[in-house]
């Protein structure tokens, strides 16, 4: 992992995660994030690299972050959204969440005192059960190009084996795709420069990975959806995990 003064060189990595922590700690994670990684990381997220950042990381890829107490905290802005922390005297957004996401459902904990409002940027998702980014729009998360903010932890990947599969696709789709777009150009260029005809061309690489055992996964997502009522959806997950295994 990467800490503090450490800089971020992209091409190092496939996938980023970025969590959180109490304001405290969070406010030298903001400086260096903005002062060090900064420019690194802006240009993962253009160039597509996917990234998961939870709670306190997510607050930072917005605009800003504005605690209770102490000076705002500036972002990246990667996210067009900001936070505010409206003070002990509000009650934090604490339990189980469930939200909508790409026709399913996704499943988790939250615990933010924060409340995220978001302006152009897209939520990851529309909340079922829980509060989301700030308890009044329904709205949870945001999106930017193959970068994803929210406030589910409580084992967000395990218990969203869907959610996981997609960010490894994007991470695999990124970098051998990209793999056998370059060799095919090379091997263009040589046919051309042998005043041949270049050949079919050829599809980029699809990396496929044996596909793992998620029963387990499945059923406590599912659970956690029947534990709030959504039986419906519950089977649903149930159904999709069969259909995808089949």
């Amino acid at each position: 992992g990467l800490g503090i003064g450490d800089a971020l060189a992209p091409d190092e990595y496939d996938m980023l995660f970025i969590g959180g922590g109490q304001d405290k700690e969070q406010a030298p994670v903001a400086q260096d994030l903005y002062e060090t990684k900064g420019i690194g990381l802006w240009a993962a997220i253009e160039d597509d690299m996917p990234v998961l950042a939870v709670c306190g990381g997510y607050q930072l890829l917005a605009h800003y972050y504005r605690p209770a107490e102490g000076p705002d905290m500036k972002g990246l802005g990667v996210f067009d959204a900001w936070t505010i922390h409206k003070g002990a005297h509000v009650p934090r957004c604490i339990g189980n969440v469930v939200i909508s996401w790409n026709g399913s459902t996704l499943v988790g904990f939250e615990n933010h005192g924060g409340r995220t409002y978001l302006g152009t940027a897209k939520p990851l998702g529309k909340v079922l059960k829980g509060h989301g980014n700030n308890s009044e729009d329904h709205a949870e998360g945001a999106v930017y190009r193959n970068a994803y903010g929210t406030y589910l932890h409580g084992s967000l990947l395990p218990k969203n084996p869907h959610f996981a599969d997609h960010l490894i696709t994007l991470a695999l789709q990124r970098k051998f795709d990209r793999e056998s777009q370059v060799s095919e150009a090379v091997t263009l260029t040589g046919e051309m420069m042998n005043g041949s005809t270049p050949s079919e061309m050829v599809e980029p690489a699809s990396m496929l990975l044996a596909p793992v055992d998620d029963t387990l996964e499945w059923m406590a997502h599912a659970a956690m959806l029947e534990r709030l009522g959504l039986y419906n959806e519950a089977a649903a997950a149930l159904a999709l995990h069969v259909h995808g295994s089949a």
